[in-house]
């Protein structure tokens, strides 16, 4: 298992990240992050009073679509795309391995 993979999985449900160390936990720019939120590419984040908080599966979704873009030269909406399969993907092969088949 990977550092990153660890300090993702560590996370726990109520734990919020601030937009700086997400950035700083993807390796990218904070504006990086913002061009992203302002194409709604992160459901997973929210705005409480001006200050932008991610969980943990946005942390997840961001290094995804960051690899995404980074490896396929992939323009921010496929990214996103391709980020949302992956993650009904993880979700239907959570669900299966509780239904005791897999």
């Amino acid at each position: 298992m990977r550092d990153d993979e660890i300090l993702i999985g560590t996370l726990m449900e109520d734990s919020w990240l601030t937009l700086e160390q997400v950035a700083a936990a993807c390796r990218v720019e904070p504006a990086w992050l913002m061009r992203h939120l302002d194409a709604g590419l992160f459901p997973h984040a929210e705005s409480v009073a001006g200050i932008w908080r991610f969980s943990g599966a946005a942390l997840a979704r961001a290094r995804r679509m960051r690899q995404i873009e980074r490896d396929f030269d992939a323009v921010p909406e496929l990214a996103a795309l391709v980020a949302d399969l992956l993650e009904e993907m993880d979700a239907l092969r959570a669900r299966l391995r509780r239904g005791g088949f897999g």
